[in-house]
């Protein structure tokens, strides 16, 4: 899998992660696995189309040490689309952003 990956966490950095992802995204979908939706305006054309696959969405996850963001655009509503891809240039970037800005907001020394 592809993936954003900043590690070398302190113990209290991944509990305040989780509790910030807790807040934003609701509880975590499977072990320390957070759903983030991705911003319509950087869908595809083809991500577009399938409205009915909507919201699309990035996992995020708390690791011991670390938070990962994976580079899947993934929907809830089948397991199989074309809509579901691996990042362009401009979701990955929305993903790094966000990431960032996460621990910057939350000051964890990276």
């Amino acid at each position: 899998m592809k993936q954003y990956v900043i590690d070398q966490l302190r113990e209290q950095d991944t509990e305040a992660l989780e509790n910030h992802l807790r807040r934003q995204c609701g509880p975590p979908a499977l072990d320390r696995v957070y759903w983030v939706a991705l911003d319509p305006e950087y869908f595809t054309p083809v991500q577009a189309a399938h409205e009915d696959c909507h919201p699309l969405f990035f996992a995020l996850q708390v690791k011991p040490g670390a938070f990962a963001g994976e580079f899947l655009v993934r929907t809830h509503q089948r397991v199989r689309c074309d809509c579901m891809d691996y990042a362009t240039k401009a979701q990955r970037n929305w993903l790094i952003d966000l990431m960032d800005n996460i621990v910057r907001q939350l000051g964890i020394p990276v």
